[in-house]
């Protein structure tokens, strides 16, 4: 007669299947085989045999991981340390033991704008970034033979208050932050501006940051010169220019560019005015400039935003470029000052060396004792600055004389020309350097879209050479809410913006068609979304004082949930991290050990049709349980998925009473204890007894 009990082997049918437990209703619908594990190369695992430990443990699918970035070691590894055939028995052992792989690429690569420890940017960096992806994407060809290839996010560092999505309502600003990183941020938040042609930051600039700035001469009710005299209203100007109200204008009442606008001069102080100008001013300053562009072009500001990003100043912008007007202004002035007296001075050379020739001739033709009456007091240094009386007087020839005037005259005309020539080049690069100011935002989303667009081309071209069955993704993962790509929002932005990218090199260098290509991005490129460094966005969450802390957390799980399903509804997932925490920082405890709602997550995914893998990175029970798969076990437990079985395979008995995970999860297959005998390897050798057989021990 077979007896059967509530120990469900995975030759049963039930196993793997979802079922309720004593912890969860299991209203997901998760197994299993649904949730894998990561698998840091040189932590988790040291080699294909470490790979196969994990395999056989029980998890159903598997994320490698690479903590190493460009030359590998023994605790952090990269895919390049895996050669052909390391790589084909880990294919061969995920294939016979129906493991799914996933692949992580280097832990160390954060964002792919190129940005280095020092906050500058590179184009070095970008292409070390970038090629660590080629190398995960490569070694996931070769061992998971396509799906996803996580990497990091982290574009740059950004203030949280200044981003639309942190205010309550966007439209409506006195409504108040959602989202800030502490009480004084908005005030004192630093923005960082770049050099274009080199990424390397040239200022960062200080919201509460005051700076002293000439106050232009334009047309308004403050210029009671030209004000006054046409009463505030439009005139031509001695060019012919309609001048406005708002209008800058030379000192003559004419028209001017911006870029050309002259300071105020106060003629009761005998100075040019200045003022100190704030944050809303350079926001100010921005808008304008904005709008002059846009009409240039005959569009409104909103086009002229779209369709050209990079020329849309932003006030860092402003900012930098106020500064360096005023530097330009600086050097022209001094290189005009310097130049003033060189046409003068070149013709006064001339007539001293006509001169010279002169008195040379007639110096030769007089005697030696002769030569007396022809001299001439000498008006040298010394000589006007002598007190009467005390300097004695000193007599030269007019040859003597006019040389020492050359001599002068040489030295004076080289400085000024040098001085001036350094003034005039310091200008002329101080208004290049203006050309090329970038806000560090901008800089660096623009290397990020194409930096994301060409590791997805490499991506479609691995899955097309090696013809596989799935498709290899790169999957950016939201990673910390200091850094860009973090945000829900942020994430979605870099997603549809690199696929955007993508799919221009596809039409332009793979021939493909507009639809095709677009399809092709949309395949490769997509999110890992990590629930862990989701909840991670609590710490900066601003709570309603009005409601107790129970509700805001309510409200904080509401917004998680939304954005997932937006995230969910746009089809930008494509893998998932299943970790959690208190919202402060990343510990990477198991799901349902935290408070992140991983459960009400991963059933909005389901809703919507997700079938990518669910990873959980078990970081904290390595060190704090018995091993890292117990953080695999307590997910198994929180989704309410059978491995000791909550059923046996026909039936449950009467009065069977199933067991609990905590008799199950740190026992000995269902015993409370370990077992007081020992078989197979681990028992002691027979091979060699006494006559009596009598033990050893």
């Amino acid at each position: 007669m077979v007896v059967f009990s509530s120990y469900v082997t995975p030759m049963d049918r039930q196993y793997g299947k979802p079922s309720v437990d004593d912890t969860s209703t299991n209203d997901v619908g998760i197994g299993v085989q649904d949730i894998g594990q990561s698998v840091p190369m040189g932590i988790a695992a040291a080699n294909v045999q470490g790979i196969a430990a994990k395999m056989r443990a029980g998890a159903g699918a598997l994320e490698i991981g690479f903590p190493g970035a460009v030359r590998g070691q023994r605790q952090a590894q990269t895919p390049g340390m895996f050669g052909k055939d390391q790589r084909q028995a880990m294919r061969e052992l995920a294939e016979i033991a129906e493991v799914k792989l996933t692949t992580h690429a280097s832990y160390g690569i954060m964002g792919l704008a190129g940005m280095d420890q020092q906050g500058n940017f590179s184009k070095e960096q970008r292409k070390l970034a970038v090629d660590e992806i080629k190398r995960a994407v490569e070694f996931a060809a070769d061992t998971a033979q396509g799906g996803s290839v996580v990497v990091h996010t982290g574009e740059f560092q950004r203030p949280i208050s200044e981003e639309a999505w942190a205010l309550k309502d966007p439209n409506n600003p006195n409504k108040g932050y959602q989202f800030m990183h502490h009480g004084e941020e908005p005030e004192r938040a630093v923005i960082r501006v770049v050099d274009e042609r080199t990424g390397q930051v040239m200022t960062q600039v200080r919201k509460n940051q005051k700076v002293a700035r000439a106050v232009w001469n334009r047309y308004e009710e403050d210029n009671k010169e030209y004000w006054d005299k046409h009463g505030g209203a439009s005139y031509v100007d001695a060019n012919g220019n309609t001048v406005s109200p708002g209008d800058y204008l030379d000192y003559e009442g004419n028209k001017i560019e911006i870029k050309d606008r002259v300071p105020v001069y106060d003629a009761s102080t005998g100075r040019f005015k200045v003022k100190y100008n704030t944050w809303d001013d350079f926001i100010k300053e921005a808008a304008e400039r904005n709008k002059l562009e846009a009409e240039k072009r005959g569009i409104t500001i909103q086009e002229f935003k779209f369709k050209y990003p990079n020329e849309y100043m932003l006030p860092e912008e402003a900012f930098l470029r106020a500064t360096l007007e005023t530097n330009e202004g600086h050097s022209r002035g001094w290189a005009g000052y310097y130049s003033q007296g060189f046409e003068d001075a070149k013709e006064d050379l001339l007539k001293l060396r006509k001169s010279l020739s002169f008195y040379e001739k007639i110096e030769k033709g007089l005697p030696e004792d002769e030569l007396w009456k022809l001299k001439r007091e000498a008006v040298g240094t010394a000589q006007r600055a002598r007190v009467p009386g005390m300097v004695p007087e000193e007599y030269k020839l007019p040859s003597e004389i006019i040389r020492d005037a050359i001599r002068d005259s040489v030295r004076r005309m080289e400085f000024e020309h040098q001085a001036s020539v350094s003034q005039q080049q310091q200008a002329e690069d101080s208004r290049e350097t203006q050309q090329h100011i970038m806000s560090a935002r901008k800089y660096a989303l623009r290397e990020s879209y194409n930096s994301y667009a060409e590791a997805g081309m490499h991506a479609f071209d691995m899955t097309r050479q090696k013809k596989l069955d799935r498709p290899l993704i790169i999957t950016m993962e939201n990673i910390f809410p200091e850094s860009y790509g973090a945000h829900p929002d942020e994430l979605r932005s870099l997603i549809e913006n690199s696929r955007k990218q993508m799919t221009a090199a596809l039409v332009q260098q793979r021939g493909l068609s507009e639809s095709e290509a677009r399809k092709a991005a949309e395949t490769h490129i997509k999110a890992t979304l990590d629930t862990g460094h989701f909840n991670m966005w609590r710490k900066y969450w601003q709570n309603d004082p009005s409601k107790p802390l129970e509700q805001n957390d309510k409200d904080f799980h509401s917004w998680m949930l939304k954005k997932t399903e937006e995230l969910a509804k746009a089809g930008m997932i494509g893998n998932v991290h299943l970790t959690d925490n208190f919202g402060y920082q990343d510990d990477h405890l198991s799901p349902g050990e935290g408070t992140t709602p991983v459960k009400e997550i991963v059933g909005i995914l389901k809703k919507h049709g997700y079938k990518g893998a669910l990873t959980v990175e078990p970081g904290a029970d390595a060190s704090t349980d018995l091993s890292d798969f117990h953080g695999l076990m307590k997910t198994w437990r929180l989704f309410g998925s059978p491995v000791y079985g909550a059923h046996g395979p026909i039936g449950r008995e009467a009065g069977w009473t199933k067991d609990s995970w905590t008799n199950i999860q740190y026992s000995y297959f269902g015993q409370a204890r370990a077992p007081y005998y020992v078989f197979g390897p681990y028992a002691p050798s027979q091979d060699w007894t006494l006559w009596s057989q009598v033990p050893m021990e």
